[in-house]
Formats: C-alpha cells, structure tokens, sequence
C-alpha cells in the first residue's frame, strides 16, 4: 500500500445514487425495540438489522399473504 493517494482526479462513482434509497416508515414499538435490542446485542445499528430481514423476505419462493387484523378494520386505523 502507499502511504498517500492522489484523489485530485477523481469523480463520484455515477451509479451510487441507484444502490440505495432513502424512505420513511412507521413501524410499531415493538418492532423498533426488538430491532434496536437484536442490533444492541451484535454492535450495528438496527437500520442495518433490518435490510437483511427485508432482503430474505424478498427472495423467499412463496409471497406471504396478509390480512387486516380485526381489530385494525373494525377502528378503521
């Protein structure tokens, strides 16, 4: 390895914006907190802890299949 690097030519990688997206979700407590203590337990911030989790749902064969609660349909929530 070098001990210096000369990053004056350098340009910002054009395909970077495309990796990542920023967004915003609700989640309940419960699933914030379980996130954050599984996270606290590893030494990662649960934002990390959760792209896995989101990424083996993705690629799982068999979509899940979802229904409304009913207590969420019955308030209307």
């Amino acid at each position: 390895m070098r001990s210096e690097y000369d990053f004056s030519k350098s340009r910002k990688n054009p395909y970077a914006n495309r990796l990542k997206r920023q967004i915003t979700i609700r989640l309940d407590t419960a699933a914030v907190d379980y996130f954050k203590e599984m996270a606290a337990e590893m030494g990662m911030p649960y934002q990390n802890l959760i792209k896995p989790v989101l990424k083996r749902l993705r690629h799982r064969e068999a979509a899940p299949r979802y229904s409304v609660a009913p207590e969420m349909s019955e308030t209307g929530s």
